[in-house]
């Protein structure tokens, strides 16, 4: 008997998760990577961990593509739709919870919140600049405590006595938060003060004129964090729901909407797990042909160029790439 599964793969700046559903949306395998600042790298290392952990006779049936870095694993892996990360998101909400009206998702670098009305989205606002409402936040002041970050939510539960700290900048809440600490004030209390200024941050930025219905599901990394989804019960008055998958429910949605482009297509753009034993680089360079100076993406395969992006004009575009190009380059 042949398995088929639909791979998701979400790159962002901090993970790179990969994940194999069957044909019931079942989460049968899944990977949580760090990117380190070299995708091609995480991508290809995922993907060979991916195969190696599958037993049997198998078949990918359709890739999907999302996260910051979606056009480059589209481009390596051959996939068959490519989404960005509010879309990959609120699929994955929606095949958890058919109901969910709230998506609040917080990861590494950035942080989102999607309204769903009728199993549409109908509104949603992203943060992509301030750290004070992200988890490096939290890493950052982890690291300074010298606490292991898996343990700072459960700190934060054992506050007994507020403390709020300055969260609308995170250079402001550090030096608030070192002030607290020179003043006497129990570590716990700091670490919930930490909390619940993340969750003002993300409410105050983006959820600010925005009905938060029930069900509310929270997503990405930070959804670990006990003391981050108490803060927010707390702030909210309503119950937060953790999915099951709430690491990597980007690349779950991006499974699921590759299989729904197979069903349209037929057929795959999947290369094969060979792919990792190519070669692949990125590099960049200023058009001149014009006063835009538009900064063009290039991604080579064994040195022959497969990909670019970033002209206005379409010059620098290649024509598509056959599957057949790519894997006798």
């Amino acid at each position: 008997m042949i398995n088929t599964y639909y791979l998701g793969i979400d790159v962002g700046s901090v993970s790179t998760n990969l994940v194999l559903l069957d044909e019931s949306n079942r989460v049968c395998s899944k990977l949580y990577l760090r990117t380190q600042g070299q995708p091609i790298r995480a991508l290809k290392e995922g993907l060979r961990t991916l195969k190696k952990s599958l037993n049997g006779d198998f078949h990918i049936a359709g890739v999907g593509t999302t996260g910051s870095g979606r056009q480059l694993a589209a481009v390596m892996v051959g996939a068959d739709v490519v989404k960005n990360e509010i879309t990959a998101h609120a699929v994955a909400a929606l095949d958890y919870c058919k109901d969910v009206r709230t998506v609040l998702e917080i990861g590494g670098q950035d942080s989102k919140i999607i309204i769903i009305r009728n199993g549409i989205v109908y509104d949603f606002a992203m943060n992509t600049v301030c750290a004070a409402g992200t988890g490096s936040f939290l890493d950052r002041q982890a690291s300074r405590l010298n606490i292991p970050i898996k343990e700072f939510g459960s700190y934060a539960l054992r506050s007994t006595t507020p403390v709020r700290i300055a969260g609308r900048c995170a250079v402001f809440a550090e030096s608030d938060m070192i002030h607290k600490q020179q003043t006497g004030h129990n570590i716990e209390d700091i670490i919930n003060g930490l909390c619940e200024a993340l969750v003002r941050n993300y409410l105050n930025n983006l959820a600010k004129g925005k009905e938060l219905l029930e069900p509310i599901l929270f997503q990405g990394g930070v959804a670990a964090n006990v003391g981050i989804v108490a803060a927010f019960e707390r702030e909210l008055g309503k119950k937060v729901i953790i999915p099951e998958y709430y690491d990597v429910m980007g690349a779950v949605g991006a499974a699921i909407l590759a299989k729904e482009e197979i069903r349209k297509k037929g057929s795959t753009n999947f290369y094969g797990f060979e792919l990792v034993e190519r070669e692949y680089k990125a590099k960049s360079f200023e058009c001149k042909s014009c006063s835009n100076g538009c900064e063009v993406v290039e991604i080579l395969s064994d040195g022959h160029p497969i990909a670019r992006w970033g002209d206005r004009c379409g010059k620098w575009q290649l024509a598509e790439v056959s599957h057949t190009a790519i894997t006798s380059a």
